[in-house]
């Protein structure tokens, strides 16, 4: 994550002083950089989509989604990746191209296939074999030919934490790899009027700094690929291999680089589709994290210091749970600073504690930290990814702000929640 110092004593954010940020928009405050997320546009543009034919790219939005989030994948001309109807109706009042929305999900409702039907949407993943007859009635309905992916579950385990990782055997998503379910369900796509068939998709996990688990599912597709072309005549014209390329969180990790996995993933696939006599397939990739994860920030005031002699101090923020799920759900780890304090030594040991009435609510533990008091203000990194989507309202606490920052200037895309807001649909 580019990081700078302002002047002596503040943390600046892709050239804004994000003690100003605080002091102009409140905190708790998500502030997310344009020019981070275009840096990330660029790399999948020169490292895959000018660099290969015939291949595409989709932002998960499920990381990050917003309005405004939409128009900018729009201008860099990356499709979306949307996994319920509230996504999808985001895109749709964002008036994304209908055609490069792909529409995920393991258990899709009956109103959002109708909504994505309605509306154009280019693929549809589809999970099971009952979504796969819902879709085909409702596309009648509409007289219309849906364009589907199989999603595939290729019984590969990936060394992230278990919450995370898609791809094992066991999974909630997919189809799994047995021979009657799957080319069962391959040979009543072909035949049904309304759907076509167009490949197959696979994720593997999230959070990945090895290609290992990716390559062990594309040799597994490829070999998918070449049984459903001898057993019923499919010829596979897209494959997705989903994203889950990792970011940097801590020390220890490096942002993957999207040549590490998609280099050796098209020099596979391109060779054993010839090997086997096989049409090399569209090749698709669904990034969200890693476009999106260090372009944000989180903004927190502090407030009550809580010493315990002997045992830890902790530091109080106006935030925590709610606006960031992650430590509760995935013991995820964070970097932080002082944001008001950067010209000064770390001198103490602090545990970073939400307010939220729960003894988990604990954003970092044992950060370093200069000489600490009430109304500093602490900056967590790379909270651009599934902080501000998972946000709630639990204690009944209003979600913050959006601000967007872009050359050294801010804009708010999304207003903060007030209390009216909290109650506004209660009767």
């Amino acid at each position: 994550m580019k990081t700078k110092i302002v002047t002596k004593k503040h943390f600046e954010f892709y050239g804004c002083d994000t003690v100003e940020l605080a002091r102009e928009y409140g905190t708790p405050l998500y502030v997310m950089s344009e020019d981070h997320i275009i840096e990330r546009c660029n790399e999948i543009k020169e490292d895959f989509l000018q660099k290969y034919e015939n291949t595409r790219a989709v932002y998960a939005s499920k990381a990050f989604l917003t309005k405004e989030m939409c128009r900018i994948i729009k201008r860099e001309g990356l499709g979306i990746d949307v996994v319920s109807g509230g996504e999808l109706y985001v895109a749709i009042k964002s008036e994304f191209p209908m055609e490069k929305v792909i529409f995920h999900g393991n258990n899709k409702t009956f109103s959002e296939l109708e909504l994505a039907v309605e509306n154009n949407v280019g693929r549809i993943v589809v999970d099971n074999l009952y979504e796969l007859e819902m879709l085909n009635n409702i596309a009648s309905e509409f007289d219309k030919k849906m364009e589907i992916l199989f999603r595939i579950t290729p019984g590969v385990d990936s060394h992230t934490h278990k919450f995370i990782s898609t791809g094992q055997l066991d999974s909630k998503f997919g189809i799994p790899l047995d021979e009657e379910i799957l080319y069962g369900a391959i040979y009543k796509a072909i035949q049904m009027p309304n759907i076509e068939l167009k490949g197959f998709h696979f994720h593997v996990g999230s959070q990945l700094f090895e290609n290992t688990s990716h390559l062990k599912a594309l040799e597994i597709l490829i070999n998918l690929m070449k049984e459903a072309k001898e057993r019923v005549g499919f010829e596979t014209r897209e494959l997705n291999v989903g994203g889950g390329f990792g970011i940097y969180y801590k020390n220890g990790d490096e942002r993957a680089k999207l040549r590490d996995f998609m280099d050796p993933i098209m020099e596979c696939l391109k060779s054993e589709c010839r090997e086997f006599n096989l049409s090399i397939p569209q090749v698709i990739i669904e990034p969200g994290r890693w476009i999106v994860g260090e372009a944000g920030i989180t903004l927190y005031r502090i407030g009550s210091i809580k010493k315990i002699p002997g045992v830890r101090t902790y530091v109080g923020i106006n935030g925590g749970l709610p606006d960031n799920p992650r430590p509760a759900l995935y013991d995820a780890k964070y970097e932080a600073v002082v944001a008001n304090k950067m010209d000064e030594e770390n001198e103490d040991i602090v545990t970073i504690a939400g307010k939220c009435c729960e003894s988990g609510d604990i954003l970092i533990w044992d950060l370093e930290v200069p000489r600490l008091t009430p109304g500093d203000i602490l900056a967590v990194k790379s909270t651009g990814a599934y902080n501000y989507s998972m946000a709630s309202n639990y204690n009944k606490i209003p979600r913050p702000a959006v601000v967007m920052v872009k050359d050294g200037q801010e804009r708010v895309i999304v207003k903060r929640e007030t209390y009216e807001d909290l109650i506004a649909r209660e009767i």
